[in-house]
């Protein structure tokens, strides 16, 4: 979740100076393969594991394709991507519709999970059952806009008073680090850090924010490129989508395989966390969609509005340019 807010300026500045260069799209021979690259949005996890599965059992190269799978570092994936230093990248919905507003040409062309798996985190003992149980209470996050939006949101639902709310910043913290400080309850992931609660046999209540409001059952993560790729280079999306999507489609009929190929990637992860996690994923990925990455308008469109009637984007979004399901496989 942290990762989800652009730093805007500094996206500009790198679109400003784009290259116009775009790798092998001047490939010479049938048999040299496109170099490209994608950049995580965190450090790895499964998440990212259809990613792994696509490069470990070839179906990049099937389409053509060397791909590099690379972590963000302290340039975002969304900064790299825009500005066309790298080819594709893995945000939220959330980064994306704020960087449209601004004329950042991001584009989403996968939902990587198909319904929004976030919520509010506390520990058991804390007795936060409801939004109306945030009275009272301190809130850790990363200090933005859209988590006091979100909070204010779920606790008017319940008629609660956001004024008895304390929000602090956390900065880097993990979970388990601040509810044993000063902290009540936190936005996480349950696949990564819920399924770490249940190993380490910590209890925690989970307020999925899809439980509270449609408007936000947004795509968090999604796959993206840029307006320019798109244009200049269709065919290297479609090659690259689709070799990605086979990787999701093994990771759900095989998540233990998937597991291992992520950890193959990335050892220094806990194995029995990264398996459990995987399981836990895999009916999650494609869910009720027709297939793995499709994405609905009515989703952008309700996210981008409920975000507007919080104050929290401004400008005119045109929500069918934010995203296009044109490069799943058919």
């Amino acid at each position: 979740m942290k990762k989800c807010m652009l730093l805007l300026v500094a996206l500009f500045a790198l679109v400003g100076c784009q290259s116009n260069e775009s790798k092998g799209s001047d490939n010479d021979s049938k048999n040299e393969l496109t170099k490209v690259t994608v950049v995580l949005d965190w450090t790895p996890n499964t998440n990212h594991s259809g990613l792994y599965v696509a490069k470990e059992k070839g179906f990049f190269k099937d389409q053509g394709l060397d791909v590099e799978i690379i972590q963000p570092g302290e340039t975002g994936a969304d900064q790299l991507v825009a500005s066309g230093k790298a080819e594709f990248g893995i945000t939220a919905q959330e980064s994306i519709t704020q960087a449209r507003v601004q004329g950042v040409p991001l584009v989403s062309i996968a939902a990587i999970i198909q319904h929004n798996t976030s919520g509010f985190a506390s520990p058991i003992d804390k007795n936060i059952r409801s939004p109306k149980d945030f009275e009272g209470k301190t809130y850790g996050g990363w200090g933005s806009p859209i988590e006091k939006a979100v909070l204010d949101s779920l606790m008017k639902i319940e008629n609660a008073d956001s004024k008895k709310l304390d929000i602090i910043n956390a900065g880097d913290a993990d979970f388990f680090t601040m509810v044993k400080k000063d902290v009540d309850f936190a936005w996480i992931y349950y696949a990564w850090t819920g399924v770490e609660a249940e190993l380490r046999g910590e209890k925690i209540n989970m307020l999925y924010l899809t439980d509270y409001s449609d408007k936000l059952d947004y795509y968090t993560p999604v796959l993206t490129t840029n307006e320019k790729m798109i244009q200049s280079n269709p065919d290297t999306v479609k090659a690259f989508t689709k070799a990605t999507s086979q990787g999701y489609e093994f990771a759900i009929k095989d998540p233990e395989t998937a597991a291992d190929i992520l950890l193959k990637a990335a050892p220094e992860l806990d194995a029995e966390l990264v398996k459990k996690s995987q399981q836990w994923l895999a009916d999650k990925y494609q869910d009720d969609a027709k297939q793995w990455g499709e994405q609905k308008l009515e989703v952008w469109e309700n996210y981008a509005n409920w975000m507007s009637e919080n104050n929290v984007l401004e400008g005119k979004f045109e929500p069918e340019n934010a995203f296009t399901n044109e490069f799943l496989p058919q």
